[in-house]
């Protein structure tokens, strides 16, 4: 594990704070959990968007016309 300094205005180093001590954890377990969130959210992304540029819209609608028409099931109408 590596260490890392880290500059916060004050304002927010005192919402850090106060999280962390409202969530039982530590600043550190805040901060790291909130890194890795975003990262995951990042990549999410650019793995979304790599999936979408590799779509054709043609391949979609010939695998959607294999859906039968149905009526929707109970609570899932428009």
């Amino acid at each position: 594990m590596s260490t890392m300094s880290l500059r916060l205005p004050e304002s927010l180093h005192e919402k850090v704070r106060e999280l962390a001590e409202r969530e039982g954890v530590s600043i550190n377990q805040l901060v790291t959990t909130a890194v890795a969130e975003k990262i995951s959210a990042l990549l999410t992304q650019e793995y979304l968007e790599a999936r979408a540029a590799r779509a054709s819209r043609e391949e979609f609608l010939k695998i959607l016309g294999k859906v039968p028409n149905a009526d929707p099931d109970p609570g899932d109408e428009l």
